[in-house]
């Protein structure tokens, strides 16, 4: 098959902000940019030209998956080198940036899209999370805390900015494995509920509940968030959750959490946040979280505002998801002969590539993670200083 070699010439020149070799199919070894190699991309095989041009991020995803492209060096430095060159065609061509056909997230596909990430085994995700299974940004209070500390700190630093008082009612949206709320029962005695899509989250949850005798205090169900009736709350959480909601339901959460909070509620969001309005990229809607979507900032305030919410505290922790998501990929890598007992090397691809992109995203400001304060209404009873959060 006669393929143009000029034309992954031009794409390669200029591409990465590094200097870097790429080794074509055929042998031929080309340098890019001058000073030394960072970084070795090896092309096994040519990606079709109309699949880079048509979407770039789904091609080389895809490339990389299957085998078809392998990087000598780090995954993480070649894709933070393609972030920071705002010269290359990525940057300067809209065309090449593909975005997602948003489709809506019903209570089904809600289900169906969380049930497709989440519950692919508890014991897959035991091999790289912390002991307490927390799947979401840290909270490191010094660079000696290691990652189970790091996400004990990250619950503590949530359930202090909530300044829970006793028996008040708090309800966690996607509440995974159950950290937040298991803690939130044992160290302020509130009456927790957590909902999730998952089954084995559920089940794990429901465990916990039985083994540290807190039947009284916690309660999990298999629940959309929306079909929750006839209850309300004094605070309201959700952690990591919103991103799976789909731009067009962000009305739809919002609204739903003003009519499950009392009047003075108060709700904290911790979300992924993005800084354009692309939300997520083909790549990742297709292999790691369907139906997902990252709101910016500004859309988040508007949708606080528009559904009389007084917005009390946003706080950004970016840093700290870069070094969550470098413990996450540092403990997958060590995990490999465990993990390879149970999935396929493109499955361990896939999630390489996703852990380290991620972080690169974080690292080069792409991603930002906020938390967000609220209350229903005006809410007078709150100190009037951070101290009570770091005291």
């Amino acid at each position: 098959m006669n393929v143009d070699k000029l034309f992954y010439e031009n794409l390669f020149e200029g591409l990465f902000s590094d200097p870097c070799q790429v080794e074509f199919w055929d042998g031929d070894i080309n340098q890019f940019g001058e000073g030394d190699t960072k970084f070795r991309i090896i092309l096994r095989e040519p990606i079709p030209k109309s699949e880079i041009i048509g979407d770039s991020s789904l091609a080389f995803g895809e490339a990389y998956m299957q085998d078809k492209l392998e990087i000598e060096g780090s995954v993480r430095e070649v894709i933070e080198s393609l972030y920071k060159n705002q010269e290359s065609f990525l940057h300067k061509n809209p065309s090449y940036l593909k975005l997602v056909k948003f489709i809506s997230n019903g209570v089904r596909k809600s289900k169906e899209n969380a049930q497709y990430h989440y519950d692919i085994g508890n014991d897959f995700y035991r091999l790289w999370l912390d002991d307490t299974l927390t799947y979401s940004c840290a909270y490191f209070k010094s660079p000696e805390d290691n990652l189970l500390q790091a996400q004990k700190n990250k619950v503590d630093h949530i359930l202090r900015k909530l300044n829970l008082q006793k028996e008040q009612r708090l309800l966690d949206i996607g509440c995974g494995w159950g950290e937040l709320i298991l803690t939130a029962a044992q160290k302020y005695h509130v009456k927790a509920l957590g909902i999730t899509h998952s089954q084995e989250q559920y089940e794990h949850v429901r465990s916990r509940i039985e083994h540290e005798h807190l039947k009284d205090w916690v309660d999990v169900q298999l629940l959309d968030y929306r079909e929750i009736k006839n209850q309300v709350f004094d605070r309201i959480v959700s952690v990591g959750m919103l991103e799976h909601v789909g731009k067009e339901h962000l009305g739809e959460y919002f609204a739903t959490v003003q009519k499950l909070l009392v009047d003075g509620g108060i709700s904290l969001l911790h979300s992924i946040t993005g800084r354009d309005e692309k939300g997520t990229n083909s790549w990742i809607n297709k292999y790691i979280f369907p139906g997902g979507y990252i709101p910016m900032v500004s859309e988040l305030i508007r949708q606080m505002e528009s559904h009389d919410f007084y917005l009390l505290d946003v706080e950004s922790l970016r840093s700290h998801y870069t070094r969550t998501l470098e413990h996450w990929a540092q403990n997958f890598e060590q995990a490999l002969p465990l993990i390879r007992e149970s999935k396929d090397e493109s499955f361990i691809r896939m999630w390489r590539l996703y852990l380290q992109s991620s972080a690169a995203s974080f690292n080069c400001g792409n991603l930002d993670l906020h938390q967000f304060l609220f209350s229903k209404g005006p809410n007078n009873h709150l100190p009037w200083t951070r101290d009570y959060i770091y005291n």
